[in-house]
């Protein structure tokens, strides 16, 4: 497992956040991000980047960029936010069917959307993006051990 793709709907919220925190996990896999209606350009959230910043992570340098098939023909896994997320992919790419899963998969959640909806919304969607990203983790550690 070398790359993996976090999607969410405008690419400036939850996939920013999830790709930092799973290129922070996993330090030898190449992790990026991408919106299905990205806000193309545009830098990640203010309150997503103060929330990475408080656990020493820069969201900075991030602009959003629409999801294409490169994108998803380059990347080993794709992780999106929810089942439509999902469907969209793997309509936008056919080949990638079996390597596009949620990234509440393992505990059966989506993670809602917290654009323009404050303060607590985002935390309770990093607190789902966080619990996504440390069993999916868990899980490309144990592929790449087998390996």
């Amino acid at each position: 497992m070398k790359s993996v793709l976090v999607v969410c709907i405008g690419n400036i919220c939850r996939s920013p956040m999830g790709q930092a925190l799973l290129a922070q996990a996993l330090p030898g896999v190449s992790v990026s991000s991408a919106g299905t209606g990205a806000l193309v350009g545009h830098p990640a959230d203010a309150i997503a980047q103060a929330l990475m910043a408080r656990r020493g992570l820069d969201l900075g340098a991030h602009r959003a960029r629409q999801v294409s098939p490169a994108l998803c023909r380059q990347a080993d896994l794709i992780l999106a936010m929810d089942d439509a997320q999902r469907r969209h992919v793997e309509a936008l790419y056919p080949p990638a069917r079996g390597r596009v899963f949620r990234l509440g998969h393992v505990a059966q959640v989506d993670v809602p959307d917290p654009y323009r909806q404050g303060q607590a919304a985002f935390e309770q969607a990093l607190e789902l993006i966080d619990a996504g990203v440390q069993a999916w983790a868990e899980r490309i550690r144990k592929i790449q051990s087998s390996s």
